[in-house]
């Protein structure tokens, strides 16, 4: 299975989010600065995942990466992990 990331629309203006969806799990990337409104976190592209019924993120380990393509890949590593239902 592929993940196909799509830009979350967020009311702050500079947030930048991507979200992706597997059968049972959800995936987030999202840009943190600490130049700009929104996360604050370490600079880079934040990558996590979830169950689907879960309110708690698991961040992917490596991050942040520096590149939205480095956590794009990442997430789909974990995606691997999961079983094949």
């Amino acid at each position: 299975m592929t993940l196909h990331f799509i830009a979350v629309d967020t009311p702050l203006r500079g947030l930048q989010v991507w979200h992706a969806e597997s059968r049972d799990h959800s995936f987030a990337i999202s840009h943190e600065s600490r130049n700009r409104p929104g996360l604050r976190g370490e600079p880079g592209f934040i990558a996590s995942w979830r169950p689907k019924h879960s309110d708690s993120p698991v961040a992917i380990e490596g991050s942040p990466f520096a590149t939205f393509e480095g956590a794009e890949k990442a997430c789909a590593l974990v995606l691997l992990h999961f079983p094949a239902w």
